[in-house]
């Protein structure tokens, strides 16, 4: 099977292809723009493999995926391009719709073009994966409740709302032309590779450098947090094996508080890295309350019963088994860490103009 995995130098996207390559007897074209959150070096573990390839390709380029498809000739594409960071399209929402609404559209056309080339046989076994986010339901505060795949679309954020539209485009050229697709909706990933300007590296390394350690309003926002190579198992496993046309949510039952979740990785810390910046006595008393977000939504968390049922997936990592590995993990790649830039992602972000 040949798959092409979109955004696949990201967090999310490049465990898709280790796992892939890892795992599978499967080849893996890697397409990415190498935006901000776009990392080689995320791949560098399967990077000399004879099965997986790399192309710079941004996805609102159609003339450029219509010569890949065409090169190509993938059985499947996961769909991972897309704008995500929160406090990002609060600032700056125009390349949210650009990336995840327009390049969304561009690829679903790139790839019913391709799809309808092909033989009868071919086109009843491809598959357009789109992956999303469990943001797209909105807020579950107040309400004692999980998301399901049922549950009403209420998006807060300009983050949000575009990966609602694109989630919207997706079920409408199933439902119009037919391309055989699926889409799920995830809980908040963490794990190896991850962008520092998310919550859980940005503490990691703001901790080790005797930095503030920036904790929104009270703390109390709650999020099912999903080991992200779990999270590639699940995926996998839906476009090899789910159902055209159905939505699976995938969440790692672990629901935390915000500032649980950094009092955690503090405690680790202490632990691991008992020698502290000068000055330092405990890594909790870097914890520094900062104004909430705008439209910060309360509470996440996924009913994730269905993809059980219907493909044998559960997540095999706890919070407190993944968080140590995470932790572990970034205290034994600072070369990684040193690829991104300096200064692009320690500043506070999300705060309206």
């Amino acid at each position: 099977m040949k798959i092409i995995v979109t955004g696949g130098a990201g967090f999310i996207g490049s465990a898709v292809a280790r796992n892939i390559i890892k795992n599978t007897q499967d080849s893996v074209l890697v397409i990415d723009n190498l935006s901000y959150a776009g990392n080689l070096a995320s791949l560098a573990p399967v990077s000399d493999h004879s099965r997986y390839r790399f192309a710079q390709i941004d996805i609102c380029d159609a003339e450029a995926l219509n010569a890949i498809f065409a090169d190509y000739q993938p059985d499947a594409i996961m769909h991972l391009a897309a704008e995500s960071h929160v406090d990002r399209s609060i600032d700056g929402p125009g390349a949210f719709v650009q990336t995840n609404v327009v390049g969304t559209y561009t690829l679903l056309e790139a790839a019913r073009r391709y799809w309808l080339s092909l033989a009868e046989d071919k086109k009843a076994d491809f598959r357009f994966h789109h992956i999303s986010t469990d943001e797209v339901y909105g807020d579950l505060h107040g309400v004692d409740d999980l998301f399901t795949e049922e549950t009403p679309y209420s998006p807060s954020s300009p983050y949000s709302a575009t990966k609602a539209a694109s989630d919207h485009l997706v079920r409408a050229w199933t439902r119009t032309y037919g391309l055989p697709t699926l889409v799920t909706n995830c809980s908040n990933n963490y794990g190896p590779y991850h962008f520092p300007e998310k919550l859980i590296p940005l503490i990691i390394l703001n901790a080790l450098a005797g930095k503030p350690l920036p904790v929104y309003g009270k703390g109390d926002q709650i999020r099912d947090w999903l080991y992200v190579e779990d999270h590639a198992r699940a995926l996998y496993k839906v476009v090899t094996e789910g159902k055209i046309g159905e939505t699976y949510n995938i969440g790692g039952h672990n629901e935390r508080q915000n500032i649980d979740v950094v009092n955690t990785i503090c405690d680790l810390l202490e632990e691991l890295v008992p020698q502290k910046p000068e000055g330092i006595k405990h890594y909790r008393d870097l914890i520094t309350w900062v104004a909430d977000r705008p439209g910060h939504d309360k509470r996440y968390a996924i009913d994730a019963s269905k993809i059980d049922r219907e493909l044998g997936w559960k997540p095999e990592e706890t919070f407190e088994s993944g968080i140590r590995k995470t932790v572990e993990w970034y205290l034994q790649n600072f070369e990684w860490v040193n690829t991104i830039k300096a200064g692009t992602w320690t500043e506070r972000l999300g705060l309206t103009k």
